[in-house]
């Protein structure tokens, strides 16, 4: 029997997402840093645009009993504070063959492939979405990756498309208002320890 895209999404625990076009739009900005006595800069900041929708969809999935990561091939400080800001689970950088972190994710957390769900943009996430057992690809993703998605999300990367996959997965299991009043409830204290971001406070 074929699954649909909804059967697949009700066995997932874990939901993990690439980061450059998934969870910002794709655009990577440096800031070159000058020297206090004006010689040329060599050092960059760099920077990214993340989604509050992502990051409240975030709280939801948690609240829908599921744990979130990122596994991305680059390596970035913004990252990984937006990582910790949202208190994810697993957080792999510089990943260039994918599939590596999802295994360390399945002996960590005893899941199999079908209880995973990847949310995609670009040909370097083929590997994992060919896997995994619900393959999202975003919006903008590339016509190859959208090809051989289960389900394409309705907004961009960066745009809520996290967002959109955490809420196809918590509709299809049938929890999803359910998620949505628990996160706005005011005598429940969890959603806001969840995802209370302190943005630049690095400690």
């Amino acid at each position: 029997m074929t699954l649909t895209a909804r059967d697949r999404a009700r066995r997932i625990k874990i939901i993990l997402f690439d980061v450059d076009g998934v969870l910002t739009d794709g655009g990577i900005w440096f800031l070159p840093v000058v020297a206090a006595d004006g010689s040329p800069a060599t050092k960059m900041v760099e920077f990214k645009g993340y989604s509050a929708h992502d990051g409240a969809g975030i709280t939801l999935a948690r609240l829908g009993g599921m744990k979130c990561g990122v596994i991305t091939k680059r390596i970035s400080d913004s990252v990984a504070l937006r990582s910790r800001d949202l208190k994810m689970e697993f957080v792999y950088q510089g990943q260039a063959f994918k599939m590596q972190a999802v295994r360390d994710i399945m002996a960590k957390e005893g899941v199999t492939l079908e209880e995973i769900a990847y949310v995609g943009d670009d040909v370097i996430d083929l590997p994992v979405m060919r896997e995994v057992g619900l393959a999202v690809a975003v919006a903008n993703a590339r016509e190859q990756v959208k090809a051989e998605a289960h389900y394409v999300t309705p907004h961009s990367g960066g745009q809520g498309a996290g967002r959109d996959a955490i809420e196809f997965i918590l509709d299809a299991k049938g929890v999803l208002d359910e998620c949505i009043a628990a996160s706005i409830d005011e005598s429940n204290p969890l959603p806001a320890s969840m995802d209370i971001g302190k943005g630049g406070d690095l400690k």
